[in-house]
């Protein structure tokens, strides 16, 4: 999610289009909704670069140059953080079954257990929390917007399943105490936003029931 922010934020100023910050980190761990759907075909087709061109055409016909940030975020999921970490990716799904990544391409295999990960995750929270604050993007989060409630979504398919174990033999803060320092920002982050726009929301209906 913090990649997806850094990579997105820059070619939305390139585009002058103005950024849901909130919508990209959704967007950019929508692929892991087989977690949920299709856990046995997790970094399956979701994760299938064909799949994303496709979902988009759409998108970029109503929508021009904005969409080109929100697909960089998704985009993002697949070819740089999972190609080089844990890789086993069907990225051309369905033109071929054949599984890539940094692995399989001959190079070391990173896990998301190790050492070099989990920096690269801190440093990457730490550049984009900067980057939040620098630009004035955080008060998005704490703005009653609809699409906010979209952050249920990697609450409940990548956050939350790791504090219980999923994708590691047990929950994060007992296993990489380190990485979970991004987990637990995220997840109270996203919390609070969800809340904030219930709570508006209900709030706006009581007024106007009123």
């Amino acid at each position: 999610m913090a990649l997806a922010y850094l990579l997105s934020k820059p070619s939305a100023k390139l585009l002058k289009v103005n950024l849901n910050v909130p919508l990209v980190m959704v967007l950019s761990i929508l692929p892991d909704v087989d977690i949920l759907l299709l856990p046995a075909l997790h970094r399956g087709p979701t994760h299938s670069l064909v799949t994303t061109v496709l979902v988009f055409i759409p998108v970029f016909v109503f929508y021009g140059k904005c969409a080109v940030p929100y697909f960089v975020a998704v985009i993002s999921h697949s070819l740089i953080g999972d190609f080089f970490v844990g890789g086993q990716l069907l990225l051309f799904w369905p033109v071929t079954t054949r599984m890539f990544g940094l692995h399989e391409l001959g190079s070391v295999y990173i896990g998301i257990e190790s050492g070099l990960n989990v920096a690269v995750e801190l440093g990457l929270l730490v550049a984009a929390v900067f980057v939040l604050l620098k630009a004035a993007d955080m008060h998005q989060f704490f703005e009653v917007r609809k699409t906010n409630l979209a952050l249920a979504i990697p609450i409940f398919t990548v956050l939350l399943p790791t504090f219980v174990g999923y994708p590691f033999d047990a929950p994060i803060l007992q296993t990489l105490p380190a990485a979970a320092v991004g987990h637990v920002f995220f997840l109270v982050l996203f919390a609070v936003s969800v809340v904030i726009a219930l709570g508006g929301m209900l709030g706006k209906r009581k007024s106007v029931s009123g």
